[in-house]
This record gives C-alpha cells, sequence and structure tokens, in this order.
C-alpha cells in the first residue's frame, strides 16, 4: 500500500471545546450535540486514524503494526518499535483547559513502571512516555505557558491587596527559588477557602486574567496559579513550545498541535477532573521562560518550520500560490499532511495519483512511498520524524 493515502481523524467532544471551529474547518454545519475540542490525527492507540487505500479502509495503527518498517522507515521502526512516534490535533479551544504539564521521557518510563507494579497505586500515567508539544496558531489563540518573572507574578498578586497571599507574594519576592513554594501554597490552599479566596480576587478588579478564569472556575486555586505564568496571545503562524515540566494551559482559540504520541498529563487545576499536586511538582521545571513564543524558520520560498529537541516530530507548513510551481514535501519517514486553507493536491514525486487535501482533510504517507510534491493553491501542514 505504498502510496499517498487519504486520513481520517476521529473528533473528540470534550466540554471545554467549539462549537463551530473544527466544523467551520471541515466545510460542514456546526454540530447539534455537543463541542468538538480536538481533531485527531495519528496512530495513538485512543483513536487512531483511518486510511484508505485499494483494499479498503484500515486503521493505521494497524497497518504499521503489519509492517513497520515500510510504512515508519528502518530506522524509524527500531527507535521507536512498531508505532508512530507522534500525534497531530487539531484543537479549538472556547473555554480554559487544565492547568498541567508533562513528564520527561525517563520519569515516565520509571513511574508507569512503579505504577503498573502495584495495583493499588492510582491511575496516574497512561504509558510510559514522555509528551512534549507544540502548538501553532490558526487563529488568534490565548495560552499560558512557563513560568514568567518571579518579581512580576509578586506584584500581581500584591496589587490583589488580599492578606493572607502574603506568603506567596513572600516566596516570589526570592526570585526563582521560590515559585516552586509558591505554586504549591496556591494549588494546596485550603479547599474551604478556596471560594472565598477567587472571589476577593475578583472582586478585587486589577486581573483580568483572574475575573476572566474564575467564571469558570469559581473555586479553583489555578485562578491565581495563572497569575505566575506568561499571559501568551499568539496570532496566526506564532507558535509555543511545552518541553517536559512546563506548566501551562490553552485558554481560547484554534491551533495545530503536535506531540510525542503519549497521553500523560498532569494536572495542578483549572478542571473538574483528578489533581495530584503532588506528583504535579515533582515534575515541574521552576524557571523563568523569558520568551514563550518560539519563532519561524523559512527553510525555502513558501516553507517554514518550527525548530524544537525532539526527535519523535517535526512541523512544517507549506503556502501554496497560483503563480508557485509544485513544492516538495519536506521531513522524512511517515508523514501526515494536515490541510488548513484552500485546495492543495499531494502525490508521490513520480507518477503518483493525487490526494486531495483541502481544507479539514489529511492524507497519510508511508515511509516506503518516499519523495512526494504538492500542488495547488492554499496552506499544508506537514507533520514528520524528526531527521
Amino acid at each position: 500500500m505504498a502510496a499517498v493515502l487519504p486520513l481520517t481523524g476521529v473528533i473528540r467532544p470534550y466540554a471545554w471545546g467549539s462549537r463551530s471551529s473544527l466544523a467551520e474547518l471541515q466545510g460542514r454545519p456546526a454540530p447539534t450535540e455537543g463541542p468538538e475540542a480536538e481533531w485527531w490525527l495519528g496512530a495513538h492507540p485512543g483513536d487512531p486514524s483511518t486510511v484508505t487505500g485499494a483494499d479498503g479502509p484500515v486503521s493505521l495503527a494497524e497497518l504499521i503494526a503489519a509492517n513497520p518498517e515500510a510504512q515508519l522507515g528502518a530506522e524509524v521502526a527500531r527507535e521507536f518499535g512498531a508505532r508512530l512516534p507522534y500525534l497531530v490535533k487539531v484543537l479549538a479551544a472556547e473555554a480554559p483547559l487544565s492547568l498541567q504539564a508533562h513528564p520527561d521521557a525517563e520519569y515516565a518510563r520509571q513511574a508507569f513502571a512503579a505504577q503498573e507494579a502495584d495495583p493499588d497505586a492510582p491511575r496516574l500515567y497512561t504509558d510510559a512516555y514522555h509528551k512534549p508539544e507544540m502548538l501553532v496558531a490558526l487563529t488568534p489563540f490565548e495560552a499560558l505557558c512557563g513560568f514568567r518573572d518571579p518579581s512580576a507574578s509578586a506584584a500581581a498578586l500584591e496589587d490583589l491587596k488580599i492578606e493572607r497571599l502574603g506568603p506567596v507574594v513572600d516566596a516570589l519576592r526570592t526570585g526563582v527559588e521560590g515559585i516552586g513554594t509558591a505554586v504549591r501554597t496556591l494549588l494546596s490552599w485550603p479547599t474551604a477557602d478556596r471560594a472565598p479566596l477567587i472571589g476577593e480576587a475578583v472582586e478585587a478588579g486589577t486581573a483580568p486574567l483572574v475575573n476572566a478564569l474564575a467564571a469558570h472556575y469559581p473555586a479553583d486555586p489555578g485562578v491565581l496559579a495563572a497569575l505566575l505564568l506568561n499571559h501568551v496571545h499568539l496570532q496566526p503562524g506564532e507558535a509555543i513550545w511545552m518541553p517536559a515540566g512546563n506548566l501551562h494551559a490553552y485558554l481560547t482559540g484554534t491551533g495545530v498541535e503536535i506531540m510525542a504520541a503519549s497521553d500523560n498529563v498532569l494536572r495542578g487545576g483549572l478542571t473538574p477532573k483528578h489533581v495530584d499536586v503532588d506528583e504535579l511538582l515533582r515534575v515541574l521545571r521552576f524557571e523563568v521562560l523569558s520568551d514563550p513564543v518560539l519563532p519561524a524558520t523559512e527553510l525555502a520560498p513558501g516553507v517554514v518550520t518550527w525548530q524544537v529537541p525532539v526527535r519523535e516530530f517535526a512541523l512544517y507548513r507549506l503556502d501554496l500560490t497560483p503563480a508557485a510551481p509544485p513544492l516538495r514535501l519536506p521531513g522524512e519517514g511517515p508523514r501526515i499532511v494536515l490541510g488548513v486553507r484552500g485546495d492543495v493536491y499531494v502525490a508521490e514525486a513520480v507518477d503518483g495519483t493525487p490526494v486531495e487535501v483541502a481544507a479539514g482533510k489529511a492524507a497519510y504517507i508511508p515511509a516506503e512511498t518516499g519523495p512526494a510534491t504538492a500542488a495547488g493553491v492554499g496552506q499544508v501542514f506537514v507533520a514528520a520524524v524528526a531527521s
């Protein structure tokens, strides 16, 4: 089945999702049953995509498992086994996601093994892999990403004029070494006092972010912990990078997200889901992220990427114009092509049958297919394993 193959992903309906963004991208009516939060493209066992070839539709996970070397390439198969090492999503947030972080590779291996060996242990880890991730905005996008200068965080909390936040402010005034104490104090705040505390912060009216988050989570101390993070406003094409230990939360907007194929998430707040502050603190990196926005790098006319230090994935964006010749797809090994604008056709470089990758459509290219090209007018993203 060596060719460019149409790829059908799965939409996940989380409560924080949009009721229009993914439908608009795919050119279909808005959903009536509830919000649509993420469109998954990949072979993750939680929701593998389907590819369509001459013999009909088949699970991408099953296709890879049947012949890893042909699908992934010998080198990728040796390194990662019979699994696609990345997962692509289109994420559409209409409400805040949880305040969260992900473990590094070594910690994930150890924690998952320990959990599997103890049937009474809380089930915090779904697999043995790390989950570094990057998001590129398709629309104006708002997020919290990484710790900011602790003196700025201290000033924001002090402006609330809430006396019992004094120990948190004092910790932050000591510098970077006080960030951990401040996070633990806020996220472990006594349950009975959480709603009154957030209420006072809202009444103070000095932090619009607090008021916006409290509208969704009026008794969640993550509302105040958010003031310790960079509040990022992305324009389309701008990106943020979330390595292991980076505390972050997406707030609103639509973007293309790529990550190592894992579902390990440790939550600290802004969620009705399970929160484990102690385990979150074990994986957090208490360091200042001075500039959370990741710049794009132009590789060739019409081709850009965002460089991140991981092996599992690379992401490229191709802009095709009426006057431009077909572009050779960047990247190596197994690739996923996602259309976000216009009408683009992807084919094997030599005598391939074109596959339409219009806005809201996708295609999969096995490693054995080799070089491929994109032609037409529009914009596509290409996911690949980093070289």
